[in-house]
């Protein structure tokens, strides 16, 4: 399903899906730095996005399809090599929003950026 996407070119990899939780990360490389050598900005709003985005399709009946509607993100600290490790968990599961918190962090587990994501939930055409 990522075959081609920008979640296959960043190297992103889903590591776990729980009940209330899932989580991926992607790597800090060439490809994720930006021109000062640190992880880019946008990188790390790409794989808040893709987190939960991912979350609320699973969140939904079958059927329905889930787009984002807004997206913020504070980035708390750098990275130039590493992981990039990312937890989101649903804040609302409505029957037409959904809002996700995606916490990123590095490998050591210091907070690296802390973003938010609103869904619209589409209903069966």
């Amino acid at each position: 399903m990522c075959a081609d996407t920008a979640v296959s070119h960043l190297g992103i990899e889903f590591l776990e899906v729980g009940d209330d939780f899932i989580r991926a990360r992607v790597p800090v490389n060439a490809t994720t730095r930006q021109p000062m050598g640190l992880l880019h900005g946008g990188v790390s709003v790409v794989l808040a996005e893709t987190i939960g985005s991912c979350g609320a399709a699973f969140a939904v009946p079958p059927g329905h399809q889930v787009v984002g509607l807004e997206i913020n993100a504070n980035h708390l600290r750098s990275l130039t090599s590493g992981w990039v490790i990312g937890t989101g968990r649903p804040l609302h599961l409505g029957r037409s929003t959904q809002v996700w918190q995606i916490e990123l962090a590095d490998e050591a587990g210091r907070p690296t950026c802390i973003s938010r994501l609103t869904i619209a939930v589409l209903p069966p055409r």
